[in-house]
């Protein structure tokens, strides 16, 4: 079994390790995959932030319709986030 964290609405598929708040955009270390067109939580100190559809993902500037485990994305998110907030796919 992979390092998922099972949760009641969706299990662990990264955290974020940066945020570029003039862009809106979440810096992403993946440990489970991702698509665009799924559907992410983000959570922080066991506090539910939002959630969204992911409409755009992005690595080294290039877009992407997927990423795997130990990639490293960048997600166009519609709320401010802060280092350290945890993703989950619901």
């Amino acid at each position: 079994m992979t390092d998922e964290k099972k949760r009641p609405l969706g299990f662990k598929i990264g955290k974020v390790s940066h945020y570029y708040d003039k862009i809106s955009v979440a810096i992403v270390e993946l440990t489970s995959g991702l698509a665009v067109g799924d559907k992410v939580k983000f959570e922080r100190g066991g506090e539910d932030m939002f959630e969204q559809k992911i409409d755009s993902i992005q690595i080294e500037h290039k877009k992407v319709d997927s990423a795997s485990s130990g990639d490293v994305v960048g997600l166009k998110v519609n709320e401010t986030l802060k280092e350290g907030t945890e993703v989950y796919k619901v």
